[in-house]
């Protein structure tokens, strides 16, 4: 046996219906300055940290802006919209917290670290997480391993004892790699492509459905 040790989450898509959002805000940063938006931008950006994605815009979406500025202009622009409305998935609050109470947990999230630090305070949730990564602090953003290898780092936990929660193909990908079990909750908008939902140790239709004995399963 080998007993689950943590859970680690990732952040968009899993407890926040965002993908769209951000969608929204780089698609409207990308044409007000010049640049373009093909269908497969946004898939193509998740997972992605906010050095990969803003320079990805810059350099191949043609946006007339230095990638640290349209980071911060899209950040500013999900800051706003979050504040008026947070779009906790159903069951997130619930889920986190349950979990919270049998293990210690990580967030290890693409986001950027004020748009990690800002959700988790307006959901009340901050203090559920030992420790939250962002894919800005670390050298390659997923589907590389290093937000989540970090994560475990931090928490003191062999990756091979971590449970990793997650919704799209990069994420799959990154924590599969880090050598953590995976149960994938899909996104529903974004779905990942079926070659990386194989990768899942289990597969789930909503969170509602990740109770603490699921997790325990997750680990052979």
């Amino acid at each position: 046996m080998n007993p689950v040790a943590a859970v680690i989450f990732d952040l968009d898509g899993v407890l926040l219906d965002s993908e769209g959002v951000w969608n929204a805000a780089r698609e409207q940063v990308a044409l007000e300055h010049g640049g373009r938006w093909p269908d497969d931008a946004q898939r193509v950006m998740m997972g992605m940290s906010s050095t990969e994605w803003s320079r990805y815009m810059h350099d191949q979406l043609a946006v007339k802006l230095a990638p640290e500025e349209i980071s911060e202009t899209v950040v500013a622009a999900m800051k706003g919209l979050y504040r008026k409305h947070l779009p906790l998935l159903p069951d997130a609050r619930s889920t986190v917290i349950a979990l919270a109470a049998c293990w210690p947990l990580g967030l290890a999230s693409s986001a950027n670290r004020p748009i990690i630090d800002l959700v988790l305070e307006l959901a009340g949730l901050a203090q559920c997480f030992t420790v939250t990564i962002s894919a800005e602090e670390v050298a390659h953003g997923k589907p590389a391993p290093d937000v989540y290898l970090e994560a475990a780092r931090r928490l003191g936990v062999s990756p091979a004892r971590c449970v990793a929660i997650e919704d799209s193909a990069n994420g799959i990908r990154s924590a599969d790699t880090a050598g953590m079990a995976v149960i994938a909750v899909p996104n529903r908008e974004f779905p990942p492509t079926p070659d990386a939902l194989a990768l899942a140790d289990d597969v789930l239709d909503a969170l509602a459905e990740l109770t603490p004995d699921h997790v325990a399963r997750a680990r052979p």
